[in-house]
């Protein structure tokens, strides 16, 4: 029986509705839906909204809200007519309502599916997306209750609403009827909604940033009234890198008549301040940190940096009091960095802000750096500094419990002073939004990133991450795909970046070797080998080499159409009394920056062995260097990416780029530059082909019945969806899949000999006679699988033997299979992680794929390049492609069942896991000849929906 209204679970309270928001201008809101308690929030509410808003609103002066109206605004069913609220510290700003009309526009309930919907944002907060973001999460809610469109009456005059509405991106019809616009609104995503959407969300986020990075005043919470400690540290740092705005030190305790610290005001509370606080920096214990907060929230502070520790590091009373520093500073506005930070630096000569515990603001360059790691933030401060490189801008984020490694690729996507982008990242909050941000910022610029805890059961404490079920090799495999450099180490980090940064990106992987060791050249040509490149044989220049040899055969290197690239390897010079001299270091350097300068833009990399001053030299650009490169043929965003300014092809520059072409990294050893060279080349090649972006072929919308598999799908599953999800059985998985057009061949159970030759007959000799028992499905190796039986005489025989070798029939149950053309024997599998989502998986079968971890991983929905990718990828992929005289085998058919693998699990989010095992690819066409497939009711989507912030 259907339950009542009453009993309805659609009228409980929809808690999941409730979300923390990031606005236009960088500040937070919270959105939840109106319950009958809110009547003097929304009565205090109106109060505030000017008369000519109020008009707007409801068409006709209306002072103030009856009882009979307060009643009708907050008591909603949640389904019919809901709604929903935007709040600051606790009261609203903002509201929207919608109430489910039939087609005469009068109050109806499902199945009508249109509902009429109206807006009302206070006027101190319009301008700030608060109703754009409203727009996004009223019309999932509807979408939910079964809400295909809303309809609207907007005034001629309420231009900002109408615009709201238009930039939507929604499918949308507009007439003027009776003196007011009526719009109604499609609320079917869209591709240009989703755009809509996510471009807001970059620039909303990225502000939210900037708002921490480029404030205009700083207060110290917790600075020491003696030296030491580390708030006092923190306020010694800010000023010694030249804080170009306004310092505060903030301390309770405060001695009577201490007005100063270090020199600058200090005050007991921020509400002694008397003018408005942008950023402050919380260095108190964490028992006094919800005091702070709210002392910054009463009091407008826009961000925090907590480098207070004492929270989830610490067990779950840790988590639950970090849980409740996030919302109490989400409810006031504000964002946080930490708590647990390290702090934040922003080398902008504008800026100057040294709001960490680094002693030394480090030199100002293109990279930016961020680290979930105090410790190893210290050390790559540590180690660019030895190495000249120079940060834009750099934030370890602690237990990083809001502001996150996502949030600034937002912000460095379009971030003009920073080039290359180094992350150290222990764990990922939100693995599908980190790949989707990662691939559009790799597309203007590089992305390198190391990942800590790597390995099952090692996720650091303070971190909230969902379990993800896939191995770290998939990880890779999956940023990689979205052009992202995965690294293993912290110096290997280093040595991408500082090539990245200060060097063009090469065409291709053709590499000159030159310099005045022989033995050095091998080396260095052997590395190339091994990692890849197409090195051409190194040209020697002798020990005797002076500066102007080196200058001399760099220029000609670079001149040389078939290079792409050029490594310098370099020893001390051999005297005349066969003694080692260090040399001038400076004079080399001098004569390598001088044949970069002049020479066609082309990457350069200086492998040295205890040359006096070398590095140091090299690692200071020149500013005579400031010629302009030729242009070429500029990439575009990757797909999914809005449209924005093309970067430069790799050979070119940017004007930028081109007056520090100057810095040449250098490396202690051939591996290490060799490495780094490499990333960069298959980093270019990424960012060439994404410039073209893949596609799905339309010849498969002929041949798809989505709509057949999802009502099979709703059948299977049932009414009372089991959490656990079922397998399919052997015939509901082939039909399931025979919508997507893929065939799978039949198989016929065989539990005794007699059924097995009638399941010959029926399917034509020849056949196989295999074993489905768990322990012995798919391996061949065992035994359980017979091939090419012939005749009925062979098929007896072979059951004789394999029941007689592995046991009884009822253990083995045995099927016959009509036998497929031979190939190459593969499996293809699509699964649904909780953290990284949809992964599309290839390899070869058999043991040894399974042993050597020969599978290659790519995320859904895939396209025609990814799905050829994806073959070529694997180790073993020469068997496919005629390895050792054997025929080529039919890879386009392959990628086609590839594809079709990648819509099924795309369009429907319940088929949580597909196998098919073997794959057999032929000369001619493909043989699908096992098939496991396991429904599951969807599982919540992350990067999907309205925009929210994550919840820790």
């Amino acid at each position: 029986m259907q339950p009542s209204p009453e009993q309805s679970p659609h009228h409980v309270y929809p808690d999941h509705w409730e979300a923390d928001v990031v606005l236009r201008d960088g500040g937070t809101a919270r959105i939840r839906p109106i319950t009958t308690d809110d009547a003097e929030r929304l009565v205090s509410f109106y109060e505030q909204v000017s008369d000519e808003s109020k008009y707007y609103r409801f068409f006709a002066p209306y002072p103030r809200l009856s009882a009979k109206d307060v009643h009708r605004f907050t008591h909603h069913d949640y389904v019919d007519r809901v709604g929903l609220a935007v709040t600051v510290g606790g009261e609203f700003i903002a509201t929207v309502r919608y109430d489910r009309i039939d087609a005469t526009g009068r109050p109806a309930s499902a199945p009508a599916d249109e509902a009429e919907v109206a807006f009302l944002v206070q006027d101190a907060h319009q301008g700030r997306g608060v109703a754009s973001t409203l727009l996004e999460h009223i019309a999932a809610v509807a979408r939910e209750r079964g809400i295909r469109r809303f309809a609207a009456e907007v005034l001629p005059a309420n231009t900002k609403m109408i615009k709201v509405f238009r930039d939507a991106g929604y499918t949308q019809q507009r007439s003027f009827e009776d003196g007011s616009v009526h719009l109604t609104l499609d609320l079917e995503p869209t591709a240009e909604s989703l755009a809509v959407q996510r471009a807001r969300e970059q620039r909303a986020e990225a502000k939210s940033v900037q708002r921490l990075l480029a404030p205009g005043s700083v207060a110290v919470i917790g600075a020491g009234r003696t030296p030491g400690g580390v708030g006092r540290t923190v306020l010694r740092n800010l000023l010694g890198a030249g804080f170009t705005g306004r310092v505060h030190a903030v301390n309770s305790a405060l001695d009577a008549g201490q007005d100063t610290i270090d020199g600058v005001p200090a005050h007991r509370s921020l509400g002694e301040i008397g003018e408005p606080v942008d950023l402050a920096v919380v260095a108190v214990p964490a028992d006094r940190v919800p005091e702070a907060v709210a002392d910054c929230g009463e009091h407008g502070v826009q961000g925090l940096v907590v480098l207070s520790a004492g929270y989830a590091e610490w067990g779950a009373e840790g988590r639950e009091r970090q849980r409740e520093l996030v919302r109490q500073a989400r409810s006031y506005g504000m964002r946080i960095i930490g708590p647990n930070a390290f702090g934040i630096i922003n080398n902008s000569e504008e800026v100057r802000l040294n709001a960490s515990l680094a002693p030394e603001r480090p030199a100002s360059g293109r990279i930016g750096l961020f680290t979930q790691s105090g410790a190893i933030g210290i050390a790559l401060l540590s180690g660019l500094y030895r190495r000249g490189a120079g940060l834009s801008t750099f934030i370890s984020a602690g237990n990083r419990a809001d502001i996150s490694g996502n949030d600034f690729l937002q912000y460095w996507y379009d971030d003009p002073d920073t080039d290359v982008a180094l992350l150290y990242l222990e764990s990922l909050g939100n693995p599908r939004k980190f790949t989707r941000l990662a691939r559009r910022t790799a597309a203007v610029k590089p992305v390198v990133v190391v990942k800590g805890a790597r390995h099952s059961g090692s996720t650091p404490p303070g971190h909230a991450v969902p379990v993800s079920r896939i191995p770290d090799s998939t990880v890779s495999a999956l940023m990689r795909q979205a052009g992202v450099i995965r690294v293993d180490t912290v110096t290997e980090m280093v040595d991408a970046g500082l090539l990245l940064a200060d060097q063009p990106l090469p065409a291709g992987g053709r590499v000159a070797i030159l310099g005045n060791s022989e033995s050095l050249g091998l080396l260095t040509y052997d590395v190339c080998l091994a990692e890849g490149l197409r090195p051409r044989p190194p040209i020697d220049l002798t020990t005797s080499a002076t500066p102007q040899d080196f200058r001399d055969a760099l220029s000609a290197a670079l001149a040389d159409g078939g290079c792409d690239a050029v490594i310098v390897t370099a020893i001390p010079w051999v005297g005349e009394n066969g003694e080692a001299e260090p040399g001038d270091g400076e004079v080399l350097a001098t004569a390598l920056h001088t044949a970069a300068a002049t020479g066609p833009a082309k990457p350069v990399a200086v492998v040295h062995v205890e040359i006096g001053g070398l590095a140091e030299a090299l690692s200071a650009a020149t500013s005579t260097v400031s010629q302009q490169r030729p242009a070429a043929q500029p990439f575009t965003a990757a797909q999914g990416a809005p449209a924005e300014p093309p970067a430069p092809a790799p050979g070119t520059d940017t004007p930028e780029e081109a007056r520090r072409i100057g810095r040449i990294p250098a490396y202690p050893a051939a591996e290490r530059a060799v490495r780094a060279l490499a990333e960069a080349v298959r980093y270019a090649r990424w960012r060439r082909q994404a410039a073209v972006p893949g596609k799905v072929p339309d010849f498969l919308d002929d041949t798809i019945d989505a709509p057949g598999a999802a009502a099979r799908i709703d059948a299977l599953l049932g009414e009372a969806l089991d959490p656990r999800g079922r397998p399919l059985g052997h015939d509901e998985a082939r039909e399931l899949l025979a919508c997507y057009g893929i065939a799978v061949r039949p198989t016929l159970p065989a539990p005794g000999p007699e059924e097995a030759v009638a399941a010959a007959a029926r399917l034509g000799y020849p056949v196989a006679l295999k074993t489905t028992a768990p322990h012995l499905r798919h391996r061949a190796d065992l035994g359980g699988v017979r091939l090419d039986l012939d005749s009925e005489a062979a098929l007896r025989r072979a059951y004789g033997d394999l029941t007689e070798l592995l046991g009884k029939p009822a253990e083995l149950r045995p099927v016959v299979q009509a036998m497929a053309p031979r190939g190459v024997d593969t499996v293809v599998r699509a699964t649904i992680d909780p953290a990284a989502g949809a992964v599309l998986s290839f390899g070869l079968a058999g043991a040894p794929s399974e042993l050597l971890g020969d599978t290659a991983h790519r995320l859904v929905p895939a396209t025609d390049r990814d799905v050829a990718e994806l073959i070529r990828s694997i180790r073993a992929a020469p068997v496919l492609f005629g390895w050792r005289g054997a025929a080529p085998v039919d890879t386009a058919a392959l990628e086609e069942l590839l594809l079709r693998i990648s819509r099924l699990v795309d369009d429907h989010p319940e088929v949580v896991s597909i196998a098919l095992e073997p794959v057999v690819v032929a000369p001619q066409g493909i043989s699908v000849l096992g098939a496991s497939v396991r429904l599951s009711p969807p599982p919540a989507r992350t990067d999907l929906g309205p925009r929210r912030l994550s919840n820790y």
